[in-house]
């Protein structure tokens, strides 16, 4: 009797789909990302064990390093609410285009005399080193307690629009404050920030620290 050839398949496997899908994927997650842009003051930071994750949004940053203050608010509808509040308060008139400028400006370190100047450069020019300053914030000029007070306003005035519209999900809180203080800043410095934040009754704020291995 004869044997019944059974015939051999292939086993190779078609993977076109499962590539499209996987560039689709990555095309995806590219332009949806957001570009972390940098800092005009980078500082290291202290060691710590904490792993307490800072809050993705609703939150304004203090960088403090070399004696110089720096101020970093996340929202674009937060930083044009606080520079029209700042532009009252010490009665300097900005342009639209200015106003366009510094709500697409995350960090800053200058004087308010000298915020038109750097929102004239091109985004590169603004980040050379030692081009900014710093803010502001002793006691006898304390423009950094008037960034953080406006930056307070404006993102309540924020919520209270989206709340009046009838979004979901919006919760009514108060702005978070995060300091960044370089680890050889001297504590003096840093206390002055944290003087500045219990003026205006805040006391609730987070500390930035880098992580360290526990068993060192």
């Amino acid at each position: 009797m004869a044997k019944v050839k059974v015939s051999k398949k292939s086993t190779r496997i078609d993977m076109t789909a499962m590539c499209d899908v996987a560039f689709l994927l990555l095309s995806f997650f590219i332009m949806t990302a957001t570009a972390k842009q940098p800092e005009p003051h980078p500082v290291d930071t202290p060691a710590s064990t904490v792993q307490t994750k800072l809050p993705e949004e609703n939150l304004a940053t203090i960088t403090v390093g070399d004696d110089k203050a720096f101020f970093t608010m996340m929202s674009p509808e937060v930083r044009r609410g606080a520079l029209e509040r700042i532009s009252q308060e010490y009665n300097v008139t900005f342009t639209d285009e200015e106003y366009q400028a510094f709500a697409n400006l995350q960090g800053f370190g200058v004087p308010l005399n000298q915020l038109k100047g750097l929102l004239a450069m091109e985004p590169s020019e603004r980040m050379e080193e030692g081009l900014q300053g710093g803010i502001p914030f002793d006691s006898v000029n304390n423009q950094l307690g008037s960034w953080v007070k406006a930056a307070r306003e404006a993102h309540k005035a924020v919520l209270e629009e989206r709340m009046s519209k009838g979004e979901e999900g919006v919760v009514f809180k108060d702005l978070d404050i995060a300091i960044k203080g370089d680890a050889e800043e001297d504590y003096p410095v840093i206390k002055r920030v944290i003087d500045i934040l219990q003026e205006q009754k805040k006391n609730k704020f987070f500390l930035v620290t880098g992580l360290r291995d526990e068993n060192f």
